[in-house]
């Protein structure tokens, strides 16, 4: 499918940033000249919380500014790392005195591209501190990593090292409680359809109609295993065993469940998926805390569905439940 509700692909982000600030102008801004999403109240005096990356995952990452989470959202081109100018931009405009944390998922333009600015806002004598999210059991190297990949659960990052920040926590403080989540959460994905990015002629990957793919990224990125389609118990069977095995999760453990959709499933599908998790999850005794079902960070309109799996202590569930303004998130 070729058709996008696109005017100009070499304009598409500029305008999506815009377009998110004017829906909520009030708690919103953007900052001059780039691509980048603040808090209208920005700097507080607290730990500020940036995050970013390609665009083309929303409503990752801008959709996350706001109270409780992000200070500060870098939105790069679609599927590619933001430029250390912009991510520089973010956290002078956030930093507020204490601190500057970065939550950066593991792709090598992220990584990198996040730690040169980190080092120009040094520089500058802002203190900035970062954590690298890896929470993909699909792939220990790809095309974009050296290492696992970061998805879906850097939700949870944002959400809880963001309610330490508020709380007033230092900037140690919170990068603790950012690494302890980082350790104990896992993500598997696979998709059902590719997708195609606005500058394209071709998706990124081709699927038959009686295909599936197994362990896709959120670039549009083929994953690990091709198979002919299976029901959705059967899929998340094994979506679901790999994420359960990798830590692992055992009987008696307090689990956050994020059912996510990659941006062209519909919600009566995730809903199946997570009713499926759920039996699994009994049948294993592990205990479901909360649950989220939705569109968290997506892969333009690829159809298909990631797990997510975050073991709970009684700082996280605590932080977890905090107040934010982000709905999806409460």
């Amino acid at each position: 499918m070729k058709k996008k509700l696109v005017n100009n692909p070499d304009h598409v982000v500029e305008e999506m940033v815009e377009g998110i600030v004017l829906a909520d102008p009030d708690k919103l801004s953007k900052v001059e000249g780039y691509n980048v999403v603040v808090r209208k109240d920005s700097p507080n005096e607290k730990v500020a919380l940036v995050s970013g990356g390609g665009s083309g995952h929303e409503p990752t990452h801008a959709g996350f500014v706001g109270e409780g989470m992000l200070d500060g959202a870098i939105a790069g081109d679609v599927f590619t790392s933001p430029t250390p100018d912009a991510v520089f931009e973010a956290i002078k405009a956030v930093d507020g005195g204490k601190g500057v944390l970065l939550v950066i998922k593991n792709y090598t333009g992220d990584v990198m591209n996040f730690e040169m600015a980190a080092e120009m806002a040094e520089a500058e004598g802002i203190e900035v501190d970062h954590v690298v999210v890896d929470d993909d059991v699909a792939v220990e190297d790809s095309l974009y990593t050296t290492g696992r990949r970061g998805v879906a659960g850097t939700i949870f990052v944002h959400k809880i090292a963001g309610a330490k920040a508020e709380a007033g926590a230092e900037l140690a403080e919170v990068k603790e409680v950012a690494e302890k989540v980082i350790k104990n959460v896992k993500t598997k994905g696979m998709a059902l359809y590719p997708c195609r990015v606005p500058s394209a002629e071709e998706s990124t990957f081709t699927l038959d109609e009686d295909e599936i793919e197994l362990g896709i990224g959120i670039h549009g990125e083929p994953g690990t295993e091709r198979t002919e389609i299976m029901k959705a118990d059967d899929i998340l069977d094994e979506l679901l065993g790999s994420v359960i095995e990798d830590l692992p999760y055992e009987s008696g453990d307090d689990v956050a469940l994020m059912i996510n959709g990659m941006g062209g499933t519909p919600l009566m599908e995730l809903f199946v998926a997570n009713r499926r998790a759920n039996q699994v999850l009994e049948e294993k005794g592990i205990n479901i805390y909360k649950t989220f079902v939705g569109e968290y960070m997506t892969s333009l309109e690829m159809a298909g569905v990631s797990v997510t799996l975050l073991k709970l202590d009684d700082e996280l569930k605590e932080l977890l439940d905090a107040p934010t303004e982000i709905n999806i998130m409460k």
